[in-house]
């Protein structure tokens, strides 16, 4: 195959020349699991993902006390039916401002996980960390790979 460049013109010396190929970025891997995101958006919010972003202000004496909770809850959550993924994550700039992304499977996966001990045991423990309520926002998966 020819050499990818950006103005699709041949390099001279590749004996296919004259064909065109897909830059690297664009293999038929790629374009097989961008199809298969698309596809589970097209579901729609019922019936497909709920995800959910929580944002989380800690005491500046609390980061690492929140970050060992999330942890624990977030890798007992992983292994509810309903949960697709379960992330923390903490800001660059302040490392006192977290948000936790939940995927869940349904509107009733993210209303069990709320049920469970791991969760009720992170919200007790969490909340005299705050140092302000948490807020969330709910979101429908458009293309996820969950």
């Amino acid at each position: 195959m020819g050499k990818w460049t950006a103005d699709h013109a041949p390099t001279p010396g590749f004996p296919d020349a004259n064909r065109r190929r897909r830059p690297p970025s664009l293999t038929k891997r790629s374009l097989s699991l961008t199809k298969g995101l698309v596809r589970l958006g097209e579901r729609g919010h019922h019936g497909g993902m709920l995800i959910v972003h929580v944002s989380v202000h800690v005491n500046n004496d609390a980061v690492e006390a929140f970050i060992d909770a999330s942890r624990a809850n977030a890798a007992a959550s992983l292994d509810e039916p309903g949960v697709a993924r379960f992330d923390v994550v903490q800001a660059l700039d302040d490392p006192t401002r977290f948000v936790l992304v939940e995927a869940y499977r349904s509107e009733e996966a993210a209303a069990a996980h709320k049920e469970t001990a791991h969760y009720a045991t992170w919200r007790d423990t969490v909340a005299p960390l705050m140092a302000e309520p948490r807020s969330s926002t709910r979101y429908r998966g458009i293309a996820y790979p969950g």
